[in-house]
């Protein structure tokens, strides 16, 4: 009886040590994941417009619409929402071992104002706020990228214009090298709703023309798509890792 009580107080110690060892160890692993930056991915429009009109910016009397249509593929047929979101989710995956994800949307059936993808990234403190967007023109000759990000000289955005441009000239050496596409420019913009109302690091990539053949059709293709993320994720590693002095 004797042996039998003593072996249930050091089963029980023995336990309560590996719970407690457990639980040391979950702490620590939630201490190095709280360390990775966190990144927020936009999937630029949705399945149905919504053109009631917001302020472009917060207590501004310029009105914009909630959120546009976009643009849609003349070759694939495919809409801008359904293309942002694939390349959304291809992101998501890519970027989820090394960094912490927020996704404003993943489905094409949301409703969401360009103000309040903005504010989702910066209640989640996001790191960096990432919008996808692919560009449409009356020429249909006219392809490439061309990266956003917000104006310092607007007052709203003048705190983060600087780390934006940063993030936005590295991402776009990157993706550039990854996929060939022709540079655009990388601009500053005072007009964007969605930068006007977002309080963290962001910028905005149109990944190319749908109004163009062959961008539409690159677009579409997962190996294309897959170039992208990479050049995407490269750009967001080199950010994260510049030097102290450069931030």
């Amino acid at each position: 009886m004797i042996l039998c009580l003593l072996w249930l107080v050091v089963g029980e110690v023995g336990a309560s040590s590996a719970v407690a060892a457990g639980a040391k160890s979950e702490s620590a692993l939630d201490q190095v994941t709280a360390k990775k930056p966190l990144i927020c991915i936009e999937a630029g429009h949705q399945a149905k417009a919504n053109l009631k009109l917001e302020p472009i910016a917060p207590g501004s009397k310029t009105m914009k619409a909630k959120v546009a249509g976009g643009t849609s593929g003349v070759f694939t047929k495919k809409p801008e929402y359904k293309l942002t979101l694939e390349v959304a989710l291809k992101l998501e995956t890519v970027l989820k071992g090394k960094y912490r994800i927020v996704m404003v949307r993943r489905t094409n059936d949301v409703n969401l104002s360009n103000s309040e993808r903005a504010i989702v990234c910066n209640e989640a403190k996001a790191d960096v706020m990432i919008r996808l967007h692919a560009d449409g023109s009356t020429d249909p000759a006219v392809k490439g990228m061309t990266f956003f990000y917000p104006s310092s000289g607007n007052e709203l955005t003048k705190p983060i214009s600087k780390p934006s441009m940063d993030i936005a000239k590295l991402v776009s050496q990157q993706v550039i090298k990854e996929t060939g596409a022709k540079l655009r420019g990388v601009n500053a913009r005072g007009d964007l709703t969605g930068f006007n109302y977002t309080k963290v690091p962001t910028f905005l990539i149109e990944m190319g023309f749908m109004t163009n053949k062959e961008e539409d059709e690159k677009m579409s293709k997962a190996d294309y798509q897959d170039l992208i993320v990479a050049g995407i994720a490269e750009g967001l590693d080199a950010y994260f890792k510049r030097p102290k002095d450069d931030k």
